[in-house]
């Protein structure tokens, strides 16, 4: 998966295309990610106890990772990205300016 945990990507598909935002979980085994702000759903809870309030929570759902791109911020721009050799590590790079993401 492209996509790894802490990344600021794009979507680039769906109701919240052009949103911008960190990947608060990635889960590659089901290909989705969870970014901050985008795809915020509802859900009513129950009080499950006498400390715990009930009501109307709002939070993120996951996404399909293939509807997300990598954000450059020099490009100001999701990018495709490409796989560069520095000192015997593999990093992330732009494929429009080859800045390291």
């Amino acid at each position: 998966m492209h996509i790894k945990k802490g990344d600021k990507v794009v979507v680039i598909a769906g109701s919240d295309k052009g949103k911008t935002g960190k990947v608060l979980t990635s889960m590659p085994k089901q290909n989705r990610v969870i970014v901050e702000g985008v795809r915020m759903v509802t859900k009513h809870q129950k009080a499950t106890n006498q400390l715990q309030q009930a009501g109307i929570l709002h939070h993120e759902a996951a996404i399909d990772a293939s509807n997300v791109m990598l954000y450059c911020d020099k490009c100001k721009s999701g990018v495709r990205t490409e796989i560069k050799q520095e000192n015997g590590k593999k990093i992330r790079a732009c494929k429009k300016c080859g800045s390291v993401l």
